[in-house]
């Protein structure tokens, strides 16, 4: 599979943040999606850092990824 992300270095200026809905309530394991940014590329980040850095896929490598952990 070919890589395509890319990174964000503050992605705090976006909105829209969801938790994982697998996400540990005090165990501090978070990941953030940003699927309402654009609708071609999903910002990630670790909930812990807001501040960034954000790793930022394109929406069918997101789609893939989802679809694989199921």
């Amino acid at each position: 599979m070919k890589r395509s992300e890319h990174t964000i270095p503050d992605p705090s200026a976006l909105t829209a943040w969801r938790k994982s809905s697998y996400s540990g309530g005090s165990s501090g394991s978070c990941l953030e999606v940003n699927d309402a940014a654009r609708p071609t590329h999903v910002p990630v980040r670790d909930s812990k850092t807001p501040a960034g850095p954000a790793i930022v896929f394109s929406a069918s490598a997101w789609t893939a990824f989802v679809a694989a952990l199921h």
